[in-house]
């Protein structure tokens, strides 16, 4: 099993910026990649970001492409998401997902950490 906590939410004005980091542990041996998924009320789980654990590869969605960006801390089974230029619809609940070289579909999730932007 893995577990999957997140941190770093909260409120920002429109223009700002918040840093969320997410840490796992339990049997992350066998990470294949990492993301982070956003949901907003009313909405469908949406696709932000992810980054493969070897090699880096990186992906963004469109609409936060040149404001976020994702990292990685091997050594602390940490990513990171940085975000700027924050927007009013980027407000939502943003989930760490993991997963696996066995599955490759992201079988774990975080709790959720809440990102409100005011306009």
């Amino acid at each position: 099993q893995v577990q999957l906590v997140e941190s770093g939410g909260g409120l920002v004005q429109t223009g700002g910026s918040l840093r969320l980091s997410c840490t796992a542990s339990g049997r992350t041996s066998s990470t294949y990649k990492m993301g982070w998924f956003r949901q907003a009320p009313g909405k469908e789980r949406e696709f932000v970001a992810a980054i493969r654990w070897s090699g880096g590869n990186i992906a963004y969605a469109d609409s936060v492409k040149g404001r976020f960006t994702i990292s990685r801390d091997n050594a602390k089974n940490t990513i990171f998401l940085q975000m700027n230029s924050l927007k009013p619809e980027d407000t939502a609940v943003y989930y760490c997902s993991l997963s696996t070289i066995q599955s490759g579909s992201y079988d774990y999730w975080g709790q959720g950490t809440q990102v409100t932007v005011s306009s």
